[in-house]
């Protein structure tokens, strides 16, 4: 049997509960807020496996979607054989809100709009380019409400940043445009996808890139970057560009860059609407992960915090639980750096103090996980459902991390015929 990596991709779905409530004059405030619940029978989990080896950063390997009701305990073992449907021309690195997928195909001639049903992919709506035009796998997005979508990444020249912004009911283009950022001086070409995102507070997009040049002579497969990342500051409303060239205020690069947070989460909000921001450095022989902070109403990254202190590797994935804590996926470099290494663990960060804790079941952390390109969980309904991949185990075990007690139980397995990459909440279409 072969081993498999299970990745979950947290697509949290507008009415998932990692938002907490204020107390008000009347409640305890030693008690955790009561969080908002759904009908979970209205949700349902699609799996992404691939054939051969895993899947994810632009894998030519087949990846079958299967969709299942639950992922708790009384579900078993999931067997996928012999169900599912391959998605052909869609890649694994998508959008999804509500109903939906989102992506741009391998013809990287359009946008989609599609579901997963009935085991076919069932194409809602498209939209052919306009001017701007963007290839699979290599952008990034963000949601200013429900049905306005943002894309944005270099152009094909990598010297300037595009964006098109789409109203996604069906699908069409709402406007599109260049952001006034140029290639610094001494450096060749842009990143291609960056990191995009959505504060709400005062409805401002923030663009993460950095500048590069060919080639790294240490690394002939990598170019060299900037040792630190920049930021652009965009009205969400009009797209003017209202600060740019913010440069981060350590050496530093973000998480997920490659690929925009197509597959994993690289960007967080608490309650005040604070941005956090997974990134890493160069330090010592290892890539060390830092979680960077800017505050509500801040355009810049607060230079005295880093809530994940003292890494011993690379900080892969951050979600938000609330109440000051967050879900990480990172990895121990001693154990190995390789896409497939079981160097790879989950942790409860305090994002006071910056402390973490290793993922705990029945007393033990849970083993090292193989697969870096790994989201491994989801937030719905007031729980975190942590999916894992260790060498002892055949299978992946989904373990159920409930959020108001902090108490940990095993779930749902995954049969392990296929590489187990990716899983996604989506509400069901009655």
């Amino acid at each position: 049997m072969k081993k498999f990596n299970f990745t979950i991709s947290a697509i949290v779905a507008v009415v998932m509960a990692c938002s907490f409530a204020a107390c008000t004059e009347n409640e305890d405030p030693g008690l955790e807020p009561e969080q908002p619940s759904v009908v979970e029978e209205d949700y349902h989990f699609d799996l992404f496996l691939t054939v051969g080896k895993h899947g994810g950063m632009s894998s030519k390997n087949t990846t079958i979607v299967n969709s299942t009701d639950k992922l708790s305990a009384d579900k078993g073992i999931i067997s996928i054989k012999g169900e599912g449907t391959e998605l052909g021309d869609y890649a694994m690195e998508c959008i999804s809100k509500g109903k939906y997928y989102y992506q741009i195909p391998s013809s990287n001639d359009r946008f989609v709009k599609y579901q997963i049903k009935n085991n076919q992919v069932q194409v809602v709506a498209e939209r052919p380019f306009r001017s701007n035009t963007y290839k699979v796998r290599n952008y990034a997005h963000a949601w200013t409400d429900d049905q306005t979508l943002v894309v944005m990444s270099a152009n094909g020249e990598k010297t300037q940043i595009i964006w098109t912004k789409l109203n996604t009911t069906d699908m069409s283009i709402v406007a599109e445009g260049t952001l006034p950022i140029s290639v610094p001086q001494d450096w060749e070409f842009l990143t291609t996808s960056g990191i995009l995102t959505y504060r709400q507070s005062d409805n401002r997009l923030f663009y993460f890139y950095y500048a590069k040049r060919d080639k790294d002579t240490s690394n002939p497969m990598r170019a060299t970057n900037e040792s630190r990342f920049r930021t652009a500051v965009i009205d969400a409303s009009t797209m003017e560009v209202i600060q740019k060239d913010i440069v981060a205020p350590v050496d530093s690069e973000m998480a997920g860059s490659a690929y925009g947070q197509l597959m994993q989460d690289c960007v967080m909000y608490d309650e005040d609407d604070n941005l956090y921001l997974a990134c890493f450095t160069d330090e010592d022989e290892i890539e060390k992960g830092m979680l960077l902070r800017i505050k509500s109403g801040a355009y810049t990254f607060d230079s005295s915090y880093n809530g994940y202190k003292d890494a011993d590797g690379k900080l892969l994935t951050v979600q938000y639980l609330g109440n000051n804590k967050a879900l990480a996926y990172g990895r121990n470099d001693a154990s190995g750096t390789n896409i497939d290494s079981y160097s790879h663990y989950y942790s409860i960060i305090d994002l006071s103090t910056g402390s973490r804790s290793r993922l705990s079941y029945g007393g033990k952390e849970i083993a090292y996980s193989g697969g870096r390109f790994s989201q491994r969980s989801v937030i719905f309904n007031g729980k975190a459902f942590i999916g894992v991949n260790t060498e002892a185990d055949e299978n992946s075990i989904i373990y159920v991390y409930d959020i108001s007690t902090g108490t940990v139980e095993k779930g749902a397995e995954v049969g392990g015929e296929y590489f187990f990459d990716m899983i996604r909440v989506l509400e069901n279409d009655l």
